[in-house]
């Protein structure tokens, strides 16, 4: 119940993030309507490298590498699709026998707004993960919200995500290299 809770806390508090700066405007920064209709939109791709801490005692620690193709709608506001592979390691049982790790492929759909300067932002992913290694064959439900910063080629970024079917969640860090296609 109180996971059910914290997660419609998060897709609420990220959406009314999204909403909020997607429609403000600083009179400062401006754009005026022929800007706005005249901003080439276009699309970037980025390769990552994530680190994490699950959240419970199944798994130890967790790294992979993603590929993420971003769909620029505006300046501020953009669409994302990220895939690639993280294996979740388990380490030793208590009576010291090694445990079989997780890997699996993540695709996520997301979005992507940018809410101070166009280089901090927030993030919200949903997608599934496909379980790869070790005769595991379960596929889970996975949602992931995150914050992050983003100049035109490095993208450091911070995200919770949450399996569904793979009984632990984690915190991860991302760092990424990324361009303009």
């Amino acid at each position: 119940m109180i996971s059910r809770n914290l997660k419609f806390i998060c897709l609420a508090a990220i959406a009314f993030l999204s909403a909020n700066t997607t429609f403000a405007q600083d009179s400062a920064t401006a754009n005026t309507e022929s800007e706005i209709k005249n901003y080439d939109q276009g699309f970037r791709l980025g390769f990552g490298l994530n680190g994490g801490l699950p959240t419970d005692n199944a798994y130890d620690w967790s790294l992979g590498g993603d590929v993420r193709l971003q769909y620029d709608l505006s300046k501020r506001t953009s669409l994302t699709l990220t895939t690639g592979f993280t294996n979740l390691f388990m380490g030793k049982d208590d009576n010291g026998i090694d445990q079989k790790d997780l890997g699996f492929i993540p695709a996520k759909a997301g979005f992507k707004a940018f809410i101070w300067e166009d280089q901090f932002y927030v993030l919200g992913e949903v997608g599934a993960g496909f379980a790869v290694t070790n005769g595991y064959d379960d596929t889970t439900f996975l949602w992931a919200p995150g914050i992050g910063y983003a100049n035109k080629y490095i993208d450091i970024s911070v995200r919770y995500e949450d399996y569904n079917k793979f009984k632990t969640n984690q915190v991860a860090l991302r760092l990424a290299y990324g361009f303009d296609l």
